[in-house]
């Protein structure tokens, strides 16, 4: 299948959690490095600064995928940022516990400047960005020439941005952001979503112009475990 091929790496599903965190000596959490190995060296011309993590549909994971990758990263000693691009239905301030009142809407619409806004969390080197308060037109900010200037700040200030967007078949704010990253990670629910849907995803992300590192599929069973499955695409 297309969506599966090259190298396969395997990881026990946790809950909606940071496992990365509270386990980090975990197979989980060393699997969860294991992708972050995969992302880094996924391009042998280009270096991986920013990268957006996505899925086909809601409630497939996408959000605890880009949250763990967010805390590995770190853990690495690259100063992250950790950004909340899914300004519809925004989760990363209850993840990390944070407010929402200023964030990337704020930076976006220039009533603060970027360092501003980001938060410092407990882990070292990880930095979070909330959403901000949900705008009427996020597809639009997303494709502003404020949002290319917040990413080349963000290139100058982090090591590694990584960008929670919006399902790809819901709206097109993930297909908007796709080009303007190094590269894109689809996560998909083997249970619940459906492969034409899978499909149809990576379809609109490739015209967008995203290069695909590799698809997370998870909630796969296998010797009576849930599994993630991290696939180079």
């Amino acid at each position: 299948m297309a969506l599966r091929k090259k190298k396969k790496i395997e990881i026990g599903l946790a809950p909606r959690k940071l496992i990365a965190k509270m386990d980090p000596k975990s197979p989980i959490s060393e699997q969860y490095r294991s992708i972050r190995t995969s992302i880094l060296f996924s391009s042998a011309d280009q270096t991986i600064r920013s990268f957006m993590v996505t899925s086909a549909g809601p409630g497939e994971g996408k959000s605890t995928a880009a949250g763990n990758l967010g805390v590995v990263f770190a853990q690495q000693e690259k100063k992250v940022l950790l950004v909340d691009a899914d300004m519809r239905k925004p989760t990363m301030h209850y993840t990390f516990n944070l407010t929402n009142h200023i964030g990337l809407t704020n930076v976006l619409t220039g009533q603060i400047d970027l360092l501003q806004a980001v938060n410092e969390t407990d882990i070292p080197f990880l930095n979070i960005l909330t959403s901000g308060p949900i705008p009427p037109n996020p597809a639009e900010l997303l494709s502003s020439r404020a949002m290319v200037d917040c990413l080349a700040e963000a290139h100058e200030r982090f090591d590694v941005v990584i960008f929670d967007t919006p399902p790809v078949l819901a709206v097109t704010d993930a297909q908007v952001l796709a080009n303007q990253c190094d590269g894109t990670v689809m996560v998909i629910n083997s249970g619940k979503t459906e492969i034409n849907h899978a499909l149809k995803a990576k379809e609109l992300l490739q015209t967008a112009k995203a290069k695909m590192l590799g698809v997370v599929l998870n909630n796969r069973k296998m010797n009576q475990s849930n599994y993630y499955h991290y696939d180079n695409g």
